[in-house]
């Protein structure tokens, strides 16, 4: 049986399947502390994805016509210098694919498109904040360790 599948960047039409995605993942990371109902946080996702996307671009997985993942994009302006007037940079953000899509090579490939989107872009490098599970993923895409890239944790 042969999958018929697409990666693409997402259209309006699949933002409320995109928020579904985002909402599974918080469910199955147990995380149901939230005031908020499913369909309210539907509508808020697509109405802040539409106010972001010249910011912060969606890549979808798609199986025949389901959207079963999902990678963000984050691109940053950066400083100018005299050598390059135009720089920007980008953060890989919120990759995630259905449980029963993982651990058959999509992921990767939904990372290898997005950096492809990235390269596009003309952005300088990526960086992302992966959990542990899926840092072997995001190594054998090329992202490597950092000791020049530092974080600080700020208080909510």
């Amino acid at each position: 049986m042969t999958e018929n599948i697409t990666i693409r960047r997402a259209e309006p039409s699949d933002l409320e399947a995109v928020a579904g995605l985002r909402w599974q993942w918080m469910v199955e990371n147990g995380d149901t502390s939230t005031t908020l109902e499913r369909p309210d946080f539907i509508r808020h996702f697509v109405a802040w994805a539409a106010e972001n996307s010249a910011s912060h671009r969606c890549m979808v997985l798609i199986r025949d016509s389901e959207v079963i993942g999902m990678a963000w994009l984050a691109v940053v302006p950066r400083v100018p210098t005299p050598q390059l007037l135009h720089r920007a940079s980008g953060d890989l953000q919120c990759v995630y694919v259905s449980p029963g899509a993982r651990d058959t090579g999509l992921g990767g490939r939904l990372i290898t498109e997005t950096l492809a989107a990235a390269e596009s872009l003309g952005l300088e490098r990526v960086t992302v904040h992966s959990s542990p599970r899926a840092i072997p993923a995001y190594a054998r895409q090329g992202f490597e360790n950092s000791p020049r890239l530092l974080h600080a944790r700020l208080a909510r």
